[in-house]
């Protein structure tokens, strides 16, 4: 086996620690082009056998699961990379190294809760008058400013789709 792609140099697993990329995408439930996708990026990492073929570290499935607990959060696949690259690969991270990194998403969390309490006001209102309105809804039209030019299909009647419809100046008396 060679050294990991980024030149650290580690303890060689036993051969019954690592896992096929095939064993690693069955136990993550992640697809294969996924798995390659995360080691292009940096955030998982590979040996690799005589004949190329990658071998990863069963703490693999540890990065892997913190990864999307990231992305669930709504982290991008960059701010986990940061995330993962203060903790440690081998030995696997400890409890209080892991902690560090899960109240770094704190803020992230709370603006996400307040985000969803907004959406549902929002929504309670919306379902409480029951208008649906394309013209009027701030949740299903928010920003509408091809509403402002007035009613009808207003991207078909315009002369520059590209720009889309401008509001239509109002004549004074």
């Amino acid at each position: 086996m060679t050294a990991p792609s980024d030149g650290l140099r580690t303890s060689c697993p036993r051969p019954g620690d690592l896992l096929t990329i095939g064993q690693l995408a069955a136990r993550s439930g992640l697809a294969a082009s996924a798995l390659r996708y995360y080691e292009s990026l940096g955030l998982i990492h590979a040996t690799r056998t005589a004949g190329g073929q990658r071998r990863y570290a069963r703490g693999t499935l540890r990065r892997i699961a913190f990864i999307r607990a990231a992305q669930r959060v709504g982290l991008s696949l960059d701010e986990a990379k940061v995330a993962l690259d203060r903790l440690p690969e081998r030995p696997a991270p400890s409890g209080t190294e892991w902690d560090k990194v899960a109240e770094s998403w704190q803020g992230r969390i709370d603006e996400q809760i307040a985000e969803l309490e907004r959406l549902k006001a929002k929504l309670s209102g919306c379902i409480g008058c029951g208008c649906l309105s394309l013209s009027r809804c701030a949740l299903y039209n928010a920003a509408d400013r091809a509403g402002e030019t007035g009613p009808g299909a207003r991207y078909l009647l315009t002369r520059d789709p590209a720009t889309g419809p401008e509001p239509v100046p109002t004549e004074g008396p």
